[in-house]
């Protein structure tokens, strides 16, 4: 599909702010991920800067700025979240577990929408939430589909390993066994944005006992169901 606006200057920000969809970036990154030469990407992400449209984490990486929040908040509810709802209703009374999408907001993922299991142990996560990067399926879907330079950075001191990883993407999903807290486990899948880039993580948790020792065998059908509905539901709202 041609992405071209006729406008260059336009098009190749766009790219630059595609970019940054994933998560904090380096320029040479940025150079990788759009094809543009050096020189242009940097005059680019700078301008960007002086917008607020993107902004300079503590390590100096690239990310997307304050500005788009207002913009978004101007523009109406964000779409992830206004169609989360249903999707998560449906996918805890599918399961009998507490549901959970998460994205990647620098070093932590965090909860940004939540069904929870109505009666019994159950695994809550409030809205707002912030959780580790390094343990717990939700943190190995949101690393899987990385860069390569993200993912041997996310990997270091993480509880899984590059195998487990690699198991994520040839599957579509993730598990995780006591990873983040003891005694509880987890199914996440992917949901992808109007690019086709991992934006957030679809999620279930709760005890072992009930979910056993493979959560995925019982759970991932439904769950990578869920990051589909969410991700055609994001698709719709980019034409």
């Amino acid at each position: 599909m041609d992405t071209s606006s006729g406008v260059g200057v336009i098009d190749k920000a766009a790219q630059v702010l595609d970019a940054l969809e994933a998560g904090p970036t380096t320029l040479a990154q940025l150079v990788a991920a759009t094809g543009l030469a050096r020189p242009t990407v940097h005059r680019l992400a700078l301008a960007l800067v002086h917008h607020r449209l993107v902004s300079r984490d503590i390590q100096g990486r690239f990310v997307l700025g304050s500005r788009l929040v207002e913009l978004a908040a101007a523009a109406g509810e964000d779409r992830l979240i206004a169609s989360a709802g249903p999707v998560l209703l449906q996918l805890r009374d599918a399961t009998g577990e507490s549901a959970q999408i998460f994205r990647r907001q620098g070093e932590w993922r965090v909860c940004v929408a939540s069904a929870e299991r109505p009666v019994g142990l159950r695994d809550t996560i409030p809205v707002g939430t912030q959780l580790s990067m390094k343990a717990g399926s939700a943190a190995q879907v949101l690393l899987a589909w990385e860069d390569h330079d993200r993912l041997l950075e996310g990997l270091q001191s993480a509880r899984f390993t590059p195998t487990v990883l690699a198991g994520v993407r040839r599957r579509g999903w993730a598990q995780s066994l006591g990873e983040r807290e003891p005694g509880v486990a987890s199914v996440s899948a992917p949901v992808r944005g109007p690019s086709g880039r991992v934006i957030a993580a679809v999620s279930i948790s709760g005890p072992i006992e009930r979910l056993t020792r493979q959560p995925g065998r019982m759970h991932a059908e439904v769950v990578c169901n869920a990051g589909r509905l969410l991700t055609e539901a994001l698709r719709k709202t980019g034409d």
